[in-house]
């Protein structure tokens, strides 16, 4: 019997989306296990380049640089700050507790990139329409600061995660926050919490407070929003926030949240920008030419005496005239710079008056058309005539308008007789003066018009201070440093050497002129710089009182002071031998208090005669005012227009003025000084009886027994033949 045959089932007919939802997933699935390992590929490649542990500690964010004085203290701190550093286990528990719950509360459970976190910025960012909070991990932000930048851009963030990651597989949780605590910016320029303690606090991070950890840990967000020097109620504000989340972190308890009170924190004071500071921009630029070190922290040790810094800084402030600005620079006889001040405030005028400012400096030039005649075979007992002279229709007048025949070369430069100069920058020749001011280190041009010897042309005060110790220094080349040595990462890297081997002068040249730069300080216009112990030295003064100098050595000790307006506006009152002068000697006596005194290779000869009172105080326009700023192609000076109590300037000897009864008594009282009163035999046997009592002298000032010695001049050939204008220097 057939049997029957039973129907075959219909198929089953499946949903095309079902079918597409499939495909997706399993798609995804595949593109998620790619990503996954190339993810993990990603990160061991990146753990297996990322640099050990020890190199991470020593790689800085940039340059530190640390700036010493003489006695090894710190001045200034240049660049980024870098403290000691501190390993997991000596860094305090509250600032590591303190960190976790503001930055990272889930630190110790992720793997370097928070998940949670990351969703939650996702969130804010739809709630608010904007960034508000980041999803960044404590080694997120690490590996941000040590490998990339602070660009917001997916691709960043994504190398970000991954260094992220290969971080902990490398070196795990405790080096991971040990690296971030002692690398991470917290403002300031520094660097690390240990830097950062030091900085606002004054002391080393392992002895910090729940109160001071908790304003360091809230710096991270905003440096320089939450400083406490720039804003202490921000920085006070944003540490209560710290405190609180430390509290829901269960790291400390309401009660010591509480008793922390970080508005009773005492910040350490901030180092005040001083005069310091004019040195530190002069010197460090020099490490640009000494060392090749770019990366490694530096420690810089320089030649400033920080007590002699003060002194300097309080002489120059107390001295300067009203409206007027000051500078300062000394040198030790090894051309070390003991003290450099660029201005009388720092903050309100970074402007370096000592280094950059380029300046007349009258009579002070006249150091380098005597160094030539003493050179070409002048003696300071030599006699010249004080007379007047044309020279290429240049006729340069004493400061008294008068005219006092023979002389000593001695007496000329003691009273500064431009007449004399003029004359002897004639005889050796203008050139000469030119090259023997740029052989002592006048930097800056010098012209030869005749009005030269007058100090036409802008030099600058280091320059002339170097060139006055040059000389004292027996005619061998002083050079100005301030940098002694200079060490990274404790190694020495450079050092300083003094050359001692280039002569500019012969020793009994240099002497000699020592010889007469004494005389202006004993009893000529420099009188107001003696400080008790021999001193050489001399004034300069420009046309108008525009300028004023006193440039001098004593001790081992060469300074050189200017003081004048910015503007070159006159300044009423303003000689060298005044307040320049006074600055000189405020700084000059505790300089060298501890320093044994030490006398000339000459002992101080008194001129021939002595004009009292001072020139330059009876005289309103020291140093003729045909040496003022402005000359012709022919160095002849261009006539300005008259100010009030101004001498009219026209290049020739004005005529004299009606005689007023101030005037003829002066004339009388110079006239009786230097015995042009009396027969010559007469003045001869007066200048003899001077010589055995100098209080004989109407207004002279008896000097000690010490300095009342005969000149013994050292022994030399003099010059064969006169040196003529242009021939070269051998």
């Amino acid at each position: 019997m057939a049997r029957a045959r039973t129907p075959r089932s219909a198929p089953v007919r499946r949903s095309p989306w079902r079918r597409r939802i499939v495909v997706t997933l399993q798609i995804l699935i595949g593109l998620a296990i790619l990503a996954l390992g190339a993810l993990v590929i990603a990160v061991y490649v990146a753990k297996s380049q990322l640099p050990s542990f020890d190199e991470l500690k020593s790689s800085p964010n940039g340059q530190m640089i640390r700036v010493h004085a003489a006695d090894g203290s710190v001045i200034v701190s240049m660049g980024p700050s870098y403290g000691e550093w501190l390993s997991y286990g000596s860094i305090p528990a509250v600032m590591r507790d303190a960190t976790i719950a503001v930055e990272d509360r889930r630190f110790y459970s992720h793997p370097g990139v928070d998940p949670l976190g990351i969703a939650r910025s996702v969130m804010v960012r739809y709630e608010r329409g904007r960034w508000i909070q980041g999803g960044s991990t404590i080694t997120q932000q690490l590996a941000r600061n040590v490998f990339l930048n602070n660009q917001k851009k997916f691709g960043r963030k994504f190398r970000e995660w991954i260094l992220a990651l290969a971080l902990e597989r490398k070196f795990g949780k405790e080096q991971v926050l040990e690296l971030y605590l002692n690398k991470v910016y917290y403002g300031g320029g520094a660097y690390g919490i240990d830097a950062a303690s030091r900085k606002f606090f004054g002391h080393g991070a392992e002895r910090l407070s729940l109160a001071e950890a908790a304003v360091i840990a809230g710096l991270v967000k905003a440096p320089s929003n939450y400083s406490p020097t720039a804003d202490a109620q921000a920085a006070v504000g944003r540490a209560g926030v710290v405190l609180d989340s430390m509290v829901r972190y269960g790291a400390i308890t309401q009660s010591q949240a509480d008793d922390a009170n970080p508005k009773q924190l005492a910040l350490a004071p901030e180092p005040r920008q001083n005069s310091a500071r004019y040195f530190t921009d002069w010197a460090l630029p020099q490490l640009d030419t000494l060392i090749d070190e770019t990366e490694a922290p530096l420690d810089v040790w320089t030649t400033l005496d920080l007590g002699m810094q003060r002194d300097a800084d309080a002489a120059v402030r107390a001295n300067a005239p009203a409206g007027a600005q000051g500078a300062l620079v000394s040198l030790d006889r090894d051309g070390a710079v003991k003290a450099m001040v660029g201005g009388k405030d720092y903050v309100s005028s970074i402007y370096n008056r000592a280094t950059q400012a380029q300046r007349q400096p009258g009579s002070a030039f006249k150091l380098f058309v005597y160094l030539a005649a003493l050179e070409a075979g002048h003696k300071p007992e030599d006699q010249v005539v004080d007379e007047p002279v044309t020279i290429d229709g240049w006729s340069p007048r004493n400061d008294s308008r008068r005219n006092s025949g023979s002389v000593t070369l001695r007496t000329a430069f003691a009273y500064s007789l431009n007449t004399v100069a003029a004359k002897l920058g004639q005889e050796v020749g203008f050139a000469t003066v030119a090259d023997m001011a740029r052989r002592f280190g006048i930097t800056t041009p010098v012209n030869t018009h005749p009005s030269m010897v007058l100090g036409t042309s802008d030099v600058r005060l280091l320059d002339m201070t170097r060139a006055f110790a040059s000389v004292a220094n027996k005619g061998v080349a002083v050079t100005p440093y301030g940098i002694t040595k200079v060490t990274a990462n404790g190694q020495t890297i450079y050092t300083h050497e003094v050359d001692r081997s280039r002569v500019l002068v012969a020793p009994y040249v240099a002497a000699q002129m020592t010889d007469l730069l004494q005389t202006a300080v004993n009893t000529g216009t420099g009188r107001a710089a003696q400080i008790g112990r021999p001193v050489a030295g001399k004034t300069g003064t420009t046309s108008s009182s525009k300028d004023g100098w006193f440039m001098g050595f004593s001790s081992g000790l060469t300074t050189g002071v200017w003081m004048g307006r910015d503007d070159a506006r006159p300044i009423k009152g303003l000689h060298g031998g005044t307040a320049p002068a006074r600055a000189w000697a405020a700084y000059m006596k505790p300089a060298t208090a501890s320093r044994p005194i030490e006398q000339f290779e000459t002992q101080v000869t008194l001129p021939e005669w002595q004009l009292e009172p001072d020139e330059e105080t009876y005289f309103g326009q020291p140093d003729a005012e045909t040496a003022g700023p402005m000359v012709d192609e022919d160095g002849n000076p261009i006539q300005q227009p008259p100010r009030d109590g101004d001498e009219p300037v026209d290049g020739t000897i004005p005529p004299p003025p009606a005689t007023t009864q101030p005037q003829q008594q002066l004339d009388d009282l110079i006239d009786r000084v230097t015995g042009r009163d009396q027969p010559r035999d007469e003045r001869r046997d007066e200048r003899r009886d001077e010589r055995r009592d100098p209080a004989l002298t109407p207004g002279r000032q008896p000097l000690p027994r010490e300095d009342r010695r005969d000149f013994a001049p050292a022994t030399r050939q003099p010059l064969q033949r006169p040196l003529q204008d242009d021939r070269p220097i051998q």
